[in-house]
């Protein structure tokens, strides 16, 4: 008989993550699978050579009642944040290009969690959360380990995460109500070439090509607004996948994709509004407030879940300085619109410099939730390593889980040994077996 014991799986996780020192990656099968793509060979140098801390060797063990749980929270996010009266609130302090409503639902939403010892606290959302198409690449990579504790046994054949993908992006063109297929698609990001993430850009590109969909990778200055219709020169633009930081597409040198985005002329995914509802770190504030949720209706249920489930959240204000200043080695400190970890703190390595300047910018103070850790060898060296989960939500369904290993204050893609990481979910039942570890992939 099988008996459900959901502590046996996360101590059976964090066992794993202390004593599991395998190399489950196969570089030579992820240099071969690269070889079978355009540029392959180039690829296979920029992740692995040109950026040796973007991908881990090793996976990361996760109990499966903490994905549940992480699955709980997002759903009762979803829930909360589809309520007018929610969305009316937020949209208040959003930029006007936020109030542009499309239908395009916005592809890769990033839910990132730590796991504390009591469960998984939601730390931020993201909406152009980068990552997954290079760990749907990791999972074709990995091999099998018998020399080890976990005795992995990763499937033979994952599920198709890039169709998953691919179908996504059809799916947003098709909601703004096109029939025709869709035919082009621009990767946007200022100086493409010159980002950390190209490498990705580059796989969507071969993704999308493989599907009879042409794709340019390019920076928001080459494209044109005209004729009704956003063009790279002489290819007219159907959508654009959005990679760009500007959330909002204020920037003066995005003012062709806005207009062409406002003017409902190319399909923008994800959009100004995804920030506003899901990412703008002022909305934490408001779902980790017990009086504000009462106040718009939400169920005790829900409720419970997300003030269990998300990391305590204040907007910094300067008549609590005293109080944030007394209480800061508990706290971290994010822009509200900020991303990828820029300036942002901890509390206990703030001085008072620092912190003046965070009173006087628009900050959120957030219940410092401790990451768990995984523990590995680099080269001769055992290191133990923080990290964190990012679930990849599409319309309020998890598609794809990562983590992401890393030392220092925040996730930084600098630490050796870190970078993206498989997930293997281990289960909670009495009667699992290392046998029966399974890596977590799309459609999970």
């Amino acid at each position: 008989m099988t008996v459900f014991d959901h502590k046996l799986g996360t101590q059976r996780a964090e066992e794993l993550n202390r004593e599991c020192h395998c190399v489950p990656l196969n570089r030579q099968q992820l240099r071969k699978i690269l070889a079978e793509q355009p540029n392959g060979d180039l690829l296979y140098q920029m992740i692995s050579e040109e950026r040796p801390h973007l991908i881990a060797d090793v996976e990361v063990f996760v109990a499966e009642s903490s994905l549940q749980k992480q699955r709980e929270i997002i759903e009762a996010l979803e829930r909360v944040i589809a309520l007018p009266e929610y969305q009316r609130r937020v949209l208040s302090y959003a930029p006007a290009t936020a109030q542009f409503q499309p239908k395009a639902q916005g592809v890769f939403l990033g839910y990132d969690f730590h796991l504390a010892e009591d469960g998984p606290r939601l730390i931020e959302i993201n909406t152009n959360a980068g990552g997954a198409l290079i760990n749907a690449l990791l999972a074709q990579a990995h091999g099998d380990c018998d020399s080890c504790p976990c005795k992995l046994a990763f499937p033979a054949s994952a599920p198709d995460a890039n169709s998953v993908f691919v179908e996504m992006f059809q799916n947003e063109w098709q909601l703004e109500g096109h029939i025709e297929p869709l035919r082009s698609i621009a990767i946007v990001d200022d100086n493409p070439l010159q980002q950390y993430m190209l490498p990705e850009f580059m796989l969507f590109q071969n993704l999308f090509a493989k599907h009879q969909i042409d794709a340019i990778v390019c920076d928001p200055t080459e494209l044109q607004f005209r004729g009704g219709r956003l063009w790279h020169g002489n290819i007219a633009i159907d959508l654009v996948y959005n990679r760009l930081t500007d959330f909002s597409l204020e920037d003066a040198s995005h003012l062709a994709l806005c207009e062409a985005y406002v003017a409902g002329a190319v399909v923008v995914t994800p959009h100004p509004r995804n920030h506003a509802l899901y990412a703008d770190k002022r909305n934490l504030a408001l779902l980790t407030d017990a009086e504000f949720l009462q106040e718009l209706g939400v169920d005790a249920a829900t409720r419970a879940i997300l003030l269990n489930g998300i990391a305590k959240t204040l907007c910094v204000e300067t008549r609590q300085e005293d109080m944030l200043w007394q209480q800061r080695k508990q706290l971290f400190f994010k822009p509200a619109r900020g991303y990828g970890s820029k300036a942002a703190y901890r509390g206990d390595k703030l001085t008072r410099r620092v912190f003046s300047e965070i009173m006087q910018g628009d900050y959120v103070a957030q219940a410092l939730v401790q990451p768990s850790a995984r523990q590995m060898q680099v080269g001769e060296q055992a290191v133990e390593l923080k990290l964190d989960l990012r679930n990849y939500v599409y319309q309020g369904r998890v598609q794809s889980i990562c983590a992401r290993l890393y030392q220092g204050q925040t996730t930084n893609f600098r630490t050796p040994g870190g970078g993206f990481a498989q997930v293997v979910v281990v289960p909670d039942t009495a009667e699992a077996t290392t046998g029966n570890l399974s890596t977590a992939q799309a459609c999970s």
